[in-house]
């Protein structure tokens, strides 16, 4: 049975030599098997986490008027508030049961202290992150950190409603795909629903486990390290129990490279396989995903 490893990070942060190697040897081992991982100690205070979470319910308690004021308009901004079902990450399935806020750093100071605060955090630890990759693959420590250190990563604020009505036939919260950065932090509340699609194409729980942060690697990490490290296949089921009626929250931060850094095979990744991946910009890589997604949505 494929279980999602928990890791301390502190060994890492704080450890000598031999506690840092065990930790980046757990990360890749991660990384390699299934995808995610979920990191204890991660330095984001509980209490600025929960003031994100008090401020994303505050939004999403709006009227829909509202927050259709500030609805996500394009790709290359891919900013602002997607409605319900806007988004359709599965194509094959209905529209998906959720709503979302994205913003981006500038979008962040504009709406409150603590979100600024969040996402400066949220930074820190995908940086330290990343520096663990970096070491886990025979890189320069500072290899990743120094491709995206423009920043250009994606706070998003989410919300499953409860149902008032029954679902469509096939249709659930969010749609099975894969994300399309480098990493991805999430935080979810105790509503369970996140599934993972393990190699072997068995379905997994990954429910919150407290204090602790999921992370997971995306699609250009996955094309930067020749498939060394996998960008795994989840979504967002609807339970089957009475927490049916209960909303869920989650906060997800999308790591993303730097616009113009190529997406090229790492040469400590070509050990066992030629490139799979032809070279590809992140923005451009980035832009074809978004494209995809708000194209197969319904209206």
């Amino acid at each position: 049975m494929v279980t999602i490893p928990v890791i301390n990070l502190t060994a890492f942060t704080n450890g000598n030599t031999i506690t840092r190697q065990i930790v980046i040897k757990q990360i890749y081992q991660a990384c390699h098997e299934i995808g995610f991982m979920y990191l204890q100690n991660s330095g984001i205070s509980k209490d600025l986490i929960k003031q994100v979470f008090t401020q994303s319910k505050s939004f999403f308690n709006l009227p829909l008027e509202v927050k259709q004021n500030q609805a996500w308009s394009d790709e290359f901004t891919n900013t602002g508030y997607v409605g319900l079902e806007r988004e359709r990450l599965d194509p094959n399935k209905p529209g998906d049961l959720k709503e979302a806020l994205n913003l981006e750093k500038q979008e962040a100071v504009d709406i409150d202290a603590s979100i600024v605060a969040f996402y400066d955090s949220c930074t820190e630890l995908a940086n330290t992150v990343l520096q663990a990759f970096a070491l886990a693959l025979e890189l320069p420590e500072d290899f990743f950190i120094t491709r995206h250190n423009q920043q250009n990563h994606t706070l998003r604020l989410l919300h499953y409603p409860s149902l008032q009505t029954p679902p469509k036939p096939r249709q659930v919260r969010a749609g099975e795909h894969s994300d399309y950065g480098s990493i991805t932090l999430l935080f979810q509340d105790d509503v369970e629903g996140l599934e993972v699609k393990t190699a072997s194409g068995e379905w997994i729980a990954a429910p919150a486990i407290p204090d602790t942060v999921v992370v997971n690697t995306g699609d250009l990490m996955q094309r930067w390290t020749n498939d060394v490290f996998c960008s795994t296949k989840h979504r967002v089921m609807i339970p089957s129990d009475h927490r049916v009626n209960q909303s869920r929250y989650s906060i997800a931060f999308f790591c993303h490279p730097n616009d113009d850094t190529e997406i090229a095979c790492l040469e400590s990744c070509q050990k066992e396989q030629s490139p799979i991946y032809p070279p590809i910009l992140a923005r451009e890589y980035l832009l074809s995903r978004l494209q995809a997604t708000y194209t197969n949505s319904l209206p």
